[in-house]
């Protein structure tokens, strides 16, 4: 092997805690077999899972052995973290169809072939538990009283926690056994929000195979204010491009804070880091550059080089340095539409600019709509082809960030 990994994660920003200083010898001297945990709440990866999977990405690289683990018997219960609520309850077949989808979108980032990644489903040892059995082996192990003091059950436990998800750490906790048995994985992985999730797997392998485990959470990514990114106003941002357009998440990265720029192109590029700092350094109009390096970046490890310069290619049209606006998000009209005419509100809400037509007609009356460059703020104004820019359609925009082109089909 040649630099640690752990000096890599470290330098570019993913370590936040971790349970034993050894981690980084024990990385630096051997193949180290480890897993990151996904729920299948969804049938489509997140922008948030991203980090994560870019972590998993540096290990690899480095020889390391991932286990991507997906959660068809976790996602059962659902983990109470960060969650003011309990999980709404799904189906198997839900879980299983999201499983999936997971597995497929991983192997696009993540080689399984020839053992050198596992993908495991911890439905396959869970959901035929014997409660009773299970109690007595992994139960017993862990206190209520130090569990009532983690940071997850914490922010619960006024509102209300329910026993059925008091008992997601255990099983948590009982992955890490499992994995650690069948495969000698001694390594998990994840958020700093699962932290108290990962020292109860890490202490219960220490206690039952009286064998070393470690743990190590990952920074969560944020905005300024500390919320989570990777949403909008319409939102999650997806993996999928068929829920969330090449397009649209290039668009997502290209209008992150400048403050942020940095830090995003740290964990989630393989730029060098000096080049991270180079780009992060940017002051005023130049930062804009700096962001489209990283939308384009971004872009072209989740959905490939070609998707990555066509959404280049239609930014750069909407800022006034192109000319390609074909790749932008567009309605298509037949022409008997557009001739009667169509009003501004109807455009806005028929782009999903708008959620609501109030909510149109509220950013209309408050200058924050554009037609073709052109601010309009009556939001009666109907359009027809007359009004058409030379690309032939009329490109709506709604505010500084948001944009739709219409046209005749």
């Amino acid at each position: 092997m040649s630099e640690n990994v752990y000096d890599i994660l470290l330098e570019r920003g993913f370590i936040e805690q971790t349970t034993h200083d050894e981690i980084r010898e024990l990385l630096g001297k051997e193949k180290v077999t480890f897993y990151i945990g996904f729920d299948a709440t969804a049938d489509s990866l997140t922008a948030g899972h991203f980090l994560t999977i870019m972590a998993m990405m540096h290990m690899q690289r480095a020889g390391h052995r991932p286990i991507a683990l997906l959660g068809g018997g976790t996602t059962m219960i659902g983990d109470p973290t960060g969650k003011s609520d309990m999980r709404t309850m799904m189906t198997r077949e839900t879980i299983d169809h999201n499983a999936k989808r997971f597995k497929e979108q991983l192997s696009r980032f993540i080689n399984f072939d020839n053992d050198s990644a596992i993908i495991e489903n911890n439905a396959d040892w869970l959901l035929d538990l014997n409660y009773v059995e299970f109690l007595r082996e992994v139960g017993v192990h862990f206190s209520v009283n130090k569990m009532l003091t983690a940071e997850c059950y914490k922010q619960r436990l006024e509102r209300g926690l329910t026993f059925f998800e008091f008992n997601y750490m255990l099983m948590q906790s009982y992955d890490f056994l499992v994995l650690n048995k069948k495969y000698n994985c001694v390594l998990e992985l994840g958020g700093n929000d699962q932290w108290s999730n990962i020292l109860g797997g890490v202490e219960l392998i220490r206690r039952k195979e009286q064998k070393p485990a470690y743990g190590l959470t990952f920074k969560l990514l944020t905005t300024s204010e500390g919320i989570k990114m990777g949403k909008t106003m319409k939102g999650a941002i997806w993996l999928d491009p068929e829920k969330t357009s090449p397009y649209e998440f290039f668009q997502y990265w290209r209008n992150i804070e400048d403050v942020k720029v940095e830090e995003c192109l740290g964990l989630l590029t393989f730029l060098p880091m000096d080049e991270v700092r180079r780009l992060g350094a940017l002051k005023d109009n130049e930062i804009n550059y700096a962001k489209e390096v990283l939308a384009y970046e971004i872009t072209k490890i989740v959905h490939g080089k070609e998707e990555a310069d066509k959404a280049l290619e239609a930014s750069k049209a909407l800022f006034g340095s192109g000319t390609d606006i074909s790749n932008i998000p567009t309605t298509v009209y037949d022409e008997d539409t557009f001739n009667k005419g169509i009003d501004l509100i109807t455009l806005l809400v028929d782009g999903k600019l708008c959620a609501t037509r109030s909510d149109a007609r509220r950013n209309i009356t408050q200058g924050g709509v554009s037609v073709n460059d052109e601010k309009v703020t009556d939001f009666a104004r109907v359009f027809t082809p007359a009004d058409f820019n030379p690309d032939g359609g009329l490109l709506v925009k709604k505010g500084k960030k948001s944009y739709h082109f219409f046209k005749i089909g």
